[in-house]
């Protein structure tokens, strides 16, 4: 099992949800922001602050927290 060392979770930062160590930029936005700059470079010159292992595990992260379950997509 992976250990998230930088990730942080404190009641008094955004309500507690998961944080790039403390700073007020949470997993969710390291992934939205993901979306529109996939490449890395472009993402940490948006967000200098953001290292390559606060990426990583931001990536993880969210791939460790989805639901396993399936889900019926229609298709047309």
């Amino acid at each position: 099992m992976a250990q998230f060392d930088r990730i942080t979770c404190n009641p008094a930062i955004v309500n507690g949800q998961p944080t790039i160590r403390g700073m007020r930029l949470t997993v969710r936005r390291v992934i939205e922001a993901l979306a529109l700059y996939p490449n890395w470079d472009d993402l940490r010159a948006e967000y200098p602050e953001l290292e390559p292992e606060d990426i990583r595990q931001a990536l993880e992260f969210a791939a460790r927290n989805l639901d396993d379950s399936v889900l019926p997509i229609e298709t047309v």
